[in-house]
């Protein structure tokens, strides 16, 4: 799984404002890493899994994800704006940390429930959501992450 984090899938500045900005943000890192072929595709399914029930999880984060057939590999891809996006979060407050999952419709079952699991353990952990906070670089939050949820120790 900790391939599934790159520094290059992390955009920690985003100057998205809206659930829609954060999705094309999304769409645009997958589709120039080559994680997806179409933004359009990772949009709707990120819009559709929203409407479902909420991804936004609490103090500010949340976990958008979606399976496609357009993604050729499984993905977890960061953003960060610099402002509280509205997200109907579990705690009521605005999501400003957005980790996202993209898992190719293949591994829909598989890959999908077990990165969604370790993310959802690593945002538990107040000392990984710190170090996720505290992070000022690419590289640094993707370590971070990828320890995260390979249960590895720092």
């Amino acid at each position: 799984m900790k391939k599934m984090i790159q520094p290059a899938y992390i955009r920690l500045q985003a100057t998205a404002t809206s659930q829609q900005g954060v999705f094309q943000t999304i769409a645009d890192i997958a589709v120039a890493n080559g994680i997806a072929s179409s933004q359009e595709a990772i949009v709707e399914g990120l819009k559709a899994r929203e409407k479902e029930s909420t991804t936004g999880f609490q103090e500010g984060f949340a976990i958008p994800h979606t399976q496609a057939e357009e993604v050729s590999q499984p993905a977890i891809i960061i953003v960060r704006t610099e402002t509280g996006v509205d997200w109907e979060s579990f705690d009521g407050k605005p999501a400003f940390f957005f980790l996202s999952l993209l898992i190719p419709k293949s591994e829909a079952g598989t890959t999908h429930l077990q990165a969604l699991s370790a993310l959802s353990r690593a945002l538990i952990n107040e000392d990984i959501r710190q170090a996720m906070l505290r992070a000022t670089t690419s590289t640094e939050l993707a370590t971070i992450i990828s320890q995260a949820i390979s249960g590895e120790d720092d």
